[in-house]
């Protein structure tokens, strides 16, 4: 998932609680639920990191509203058509999927619990076919009862109507059986869905794939398969009267301006252990300037929405302050920050071209770039050492990180290169990565390799820009800035949209260098049908050797985020299953 995620796009801290684990929240109850006696007063002594250890300021107080600012847009509030970790995060509270994650600290985040469904997915035929049993009683905000069948419709519409809604993944499309001939539901006259998904009754689904996927649990726990009645759907204009399943509904909503969400009354906490519904009404603001997000969070009127932490002003300012410092969260986010290397644009087609960049470039100054080690760690794997699969290698060490002039150079003369000039993207509202493109652009300078720097916005970077393979072949952009979330917490929801070639889409593309590897692609295969877990992780970390000795993804941090936690907010978690950001399920305020 992009990282902010698409999250896309969705992120561990140490070890990855088991699907089985599912059994150890068998309410599914958050641990916001302790010191209900709070009463709402703001937890001044919380300490610096405490929200990654624990539940701070726990309240069950009820009222006011809740602002999320971001400086961008988002993909679109569309569960079906998003892939930023936040969006996956934030559409909870209008759009329940079949399963999701416990709202608690750290690797606690990790464990996965029903939501939609009843419990976890029942396995059978070797991992092949899964079913699933939803509660009884579900409501939209209309009162209209919720079935299975809204599922099925759910995941076809976003899976299967990729010129109508590119942006989320396609993991449904690439596993079920008949998923490559199946051409979604608006192009479908007979109405009867995609065979290989069935809904025997309403309250049961049964998903039957063409091999077997044993981390299908995780899988449904993406947004794709929150309910949508089909009689109420209209496309991508659906994002403009979406229908509620959630806690929360839609009052009003203004395009790249506000969202304003209010109480769903027809939203019954009997069919619901895991939400509070505790504000009355949330706001979200958009293309709201960095720096006044900063000032709002710390004055405890908002919640940064994207989850990429403070600006590095702020940051200085509150790391020199013990007290203020205090209120703040630092943590891995199970994100990688990196470079693409597009395979498509020469001389990046070429293996020892691609290696040349590699040894071209001085990680540490993109770290200072990013703002120091608070920020992240040098990287030199693919898989974050968060996530399962990850075993420490560096292909292309070079003295202290800083890039190695000579070696690059003689990649380019094997090459058959002495210069290259090509582009370089970058989203243009996140300055952080900007300098970070700024300062590789400074390193390859070094070797011959004369890189322009394209800025293009968060909101439009992989619909318009850096993923369509066609622009980014027009426009000569060989290598692309890029920042990835783990799908869940696995190697397999970390690699998958970003290395496997049925992952290449024309709009919407997530795998920028479009590496298309059948060794890789197998591997991957392999994997996700290994039932044992420790065999299973050999073979992240063997797709992780392959894709560094290809060169096509230049790993530059291991991702960090700066939190400051707003003082009026309640129920702050940091959630490793969110990428580090706080778990937005259950925050109320004090205000």
């Amino acid at each position: 998932m992009e990282g902010n995620p698409p999250i896309m796009r969705r992120s561990a801290l140490a070890a990855v609680a088991a699907i089985g684990s599912v059994s150890l929240l068998v309410a599914g109850c958050s641990k916001a639920d302790d010191n209900k006696n709070n009463g709402g007063k703001g937890n001044t002594s919380a300490g610096a990191d405490a929200a990654t250890k624990g539940v701070v300021n726990a309240s069950d107080k009820k009222g006011g509203t809740l602002t999320y600012e971001m400086s961008d847009v988002p993909d679109s509030f569309d569960p079906g058509n998003t892939y930023y970790a936040y969006m996956y995060n934030l559409s909870r509270l209008w759009a329940r999927p079949l399963m999701t994650f416990k709202p608690g600290p750290g690797t606690e985040g990790n464990t996965l619990v029903p939501d939609l469904a009843e419990g976890k997915g029942t396995p059978s035929d070797g991992g092949k076919t899964w079913t699933y049993k939803i509660r009884a009683g579900l409501k939209y905000q209309d009162g209209t009862p919720i079935t299975t069948k809204d599922v099925k419709y759910a995941v076809e519409r976003s899976n299967f109507a990729r010129d109508v809604l590119s942006l989320g993944p396609n993991y449904f499309q690439q596993l079920l059986a008949g998923g490559d001939k199946y051409k979604g539901p608006y192009k479908d006259k007979s109405g009867k869905g995609l065979s290989s998904i069935e809904t025997p009754d309403d309250t049961t689904i049964v998903f039957h794939l063409k091999q077997a996927f044993q981390e299908f649990d995780y899988l449904v726990a993406a947004p794709e398969t929150a309910p949508v009645p089909q009689a109420k759907d209209k496309g991508v204009d659906y994002v403009k009267n979406i229908m509620s399943s959630g806690s929360y509904k839609f009052e009003s909503y203004a395009e790249g301006k506000q969202a304003v969400l209010v109480r769903n009354e027809n939203w019954d906490a009997k069919t619901d252990p895991l939400r509070k519904q505790l504000p009355d009404k949330i706001v979200v603001k958009m293309k709201v300037n960095p720096e006044t997000i900063d000032k709002d969070v710390l004055a405890g009127d908002a919640i940064e929405l994207v989850g990429t932490g403070v600006q590095a002003s702020t940051q200085a300012q509150l790391l020199s302050d013990p007290k203020k410092k205090a209120d703040t969260d630092n943590t891995f986010g199970g994100r990688l920050v990196y470079m693409a290397i597009n395979t498509k644009v020469a001389p990046f087609d070429k293996v020892e071209c691609r290696k040349a960049v590699q040894y071209a470039i001085d990680k540490a100054s993109v770290q200072t770039a990013e703002g120091g080690p608070v920020r992240g760690e040098i990287a030199s794997t693919v898989v974050p050492p968060d996530i399962t699969g990850y075993e420490k290698a560096d292909a292309y060490a070079t003295p202290d990180s800083k890039g190695d002039v000579a070696k690059a150079k003689e990649q380019l003369k094997a090459c058959g290169k002495t210069s290259i000039t090509t582009n370089i993207s970058a989203r243009s509202d996140r300055q952080q990565e900007v300098d970070a493109a700024t300062a590789i652009i400074n390193s390859l300078e070094k070797v011959g390799i004369k890189a322009t720097l394209k800025q293009y916005p968060s909101g439009k970077y992989f619909t318009d820009y850096a993923g369509v393979p066609k622009v980014t072949q027009k426009q000569n952009i060989g290598l692309m800035m890029m920042q990835w979330g783990a799908d869940w917490p696995s190697g397999y929801g970390f690699l998958q949209q970003i290395l496997n070639g049925a992952a290449i889409s024309q709009s919407g593309n997530t795998n920028l260098s479009q590496y298309n590897s059948k060794e890789v692609n197998s591997l991957l295969s392999k994997a996700i049908a290994t039932q044992d877990d420790s065999e299973r992780n050999s073979l992240y970390a063997q797709i992780d050797k392959k894709t560094m000795d290809d060169a096509v993804i230049v790993p530059l941090t291991y991702f960090k985020v700066l939190l400051a936690r707003p003082q009026n907010a309640t129920n702050l978690v940091s959630s490793a299953a969110w990428s580090g950001q706080y778990d937005y399920l259950n925050i109320g305020t004090t205000k």
